[in-house]
């Protein structure tokens, strides 16, 4: 799954900002806030004996998302703040046609319609792990950017 790059130009300030729209069949990476992962981290490392000797969790909240379903938490949530969020949806064949000459197509044409689907539901199983829900996660992340200043809010 590829690492999403919070700097002005890439996934999450173009979705914020309105530069791309947004395809319905899109993956959207897995979704975690920090503190969650680092609460998994040190949850995991405090344990005791087999439990979580050589095994590997992931720290996601939810199931991963379509960008469409980001894009709409986004629009709910943070109102005015999200009024460049792209609402309209582009069909997967649309973007596949671009793809020839728009070189940030390019990179997400062959993921187009494929659900790369993960879950941390054993980190939460077996470590008793409680992340945030992922429509906290996402909205999180989204208000620490604009108060990063890596994206603007407002229209």
């Amino acid at each position: 799954m590829r690492r999403v790059d919070p700097r002005p130009g890439t996934d999450w300030t173009r979705l914020r900002e309105g530069v791309t729209p947004v395809d319905r069949h899109s993956p959207a990476p897995s979704v975690a806030a920090v503190s969650d992962c680092a609460s998994a981290a040190s949850t995991s490392a405090g344990l005791k004996g087999k439990l979580a000797r050589n095994e590997r969790f992931l720290a996601i909240s939810g199931h991963s998302m379509w960008m469409i379903e980001i894009a709409n938490i986004l629009r709910a949530r943070l109102g005015a703040a999200a009024s460049k969020v792209p609402s309209v949806e582009v069909p997967s064949e649309t973007v596949k046609a671009l793809a020839s000459t728009n070189p940030s197509l390019k990179l997400v044409a062959p993921m187009l319609d494929v659900m790369m689907d993960a879950t941390g539901e054993k980190a939460q199983r077996l470590l008793g792990w409680k992340p945030r829900p992922v429509e906290e996660s996402v909205v999180a992340t989204a208000e620490s950017l604009m108060r990063l200043g890596v994206v603007r809010a407002g229209p």
